[in-house]
């Protein structure tokens, strides 16, 4: 369930962040990690995931497509691509932590495996 229980972190719009709002603590960021399985926690400050393709080209097309969401949602992983292997990392600079925008973020990414 959601961490405000209100609705799907899918449905959710990354917010513009400047900076003002505090980075989420370890309470709020546990209760998160819960709704985006296979997302590794770095130190309370970012999220990371490893996805496999069967080839460069199939890790590519992934690539591309969270691309295309980062620029849709303005907030932008961190990605290495290592032949069959995508590695995403995500973290909000602007409060040098986590953000609620992170696991959206996330949620989606994971979402793109699943559409056709």
């Amino acid at each position: 369930m959601p961490i405000d229980g209100s609705q799907d972190l899918t449905k959710k719009k990354c917010k513009p962040c400047e900076g003002t709002t505090p980075a989420l603590g370890t309470h709020e960021v546990q209760r998160y990690m819960a709704d985006v399985l296979g997302w590794q926690l770095e130190e309370d400050k970012s999220i990371k995931k490893e996805f496999r393709f069967k080839d460069f080209a199939g890790a590519m097309v992934f690539v591309n497509k969270v691309a295309a969401l980062a620029e849709n949602e303005g907030h932008h992983p961190a990605m290495l691509i290592l032949y069959n292997k995508v590695r995403i990392t995500l973290s909000t600079h602007a409060v040098s932590g986590l953000s609620e925008n992170d696991f959206i973020m996330a949620a989606k990414i994971d979402g793109l495996l699943t559409k056709a």
